[in-house]
């Protein structure tokens, strides 16, 4: 598994690689909701980070053409690190949420539903 968020011209560069799968996004802003971020480029969602089953499973996607989307399960840690680069480089932006309300209802959680120490 490789996984980096680093800055870019205009931006951050976040990907995400595993043997069989691969998410990589260049977004402005990370805007933060209730329990899904939102990646923008130019005022437009390219992408959102959201969980599935809960909090069991987050999940990263892509918007492409049409309503077709790719998605790709990604670790809390790399959400968590994410959303700590974002808010390092000033690239963070409240929608619904904040980022500290995301961190404890999404990335404060086990896999069973608990609040984590």
């Amino acid at each position: 598994m490789t996984s980096f968020v680093e800055p870019v011209e205009g931006g951050l560069l976040a990907r995400y690689e595993t043997e069989s799968a691969l998410f990589e996004v260049t977004f402005e802003t990370l805007r933060v909701n209730d329990v899904t971020l939102h990646f923008e480029r130019d005022d437009e969602k390219v992408g959102s980070v959201y969980n599935d089953d809960g909090t069991r499973r987050t999940m990263a996607r892509l918007e492409a053409a049409g309503e077709d989307f790719i998605g790709v399960e990604v670790p809390k840690s790399f959400v968590a690190d994410l959303l700590a680069a974002a808010e390092e480089h000033g690239r963070t932006a409240e929608g619904r949420s904040t980022a500290e309300r995301y961190r404890l209802r999404v990335l404060d959680h086990d896999a069973g539903g608990e609040t984590g120490s």
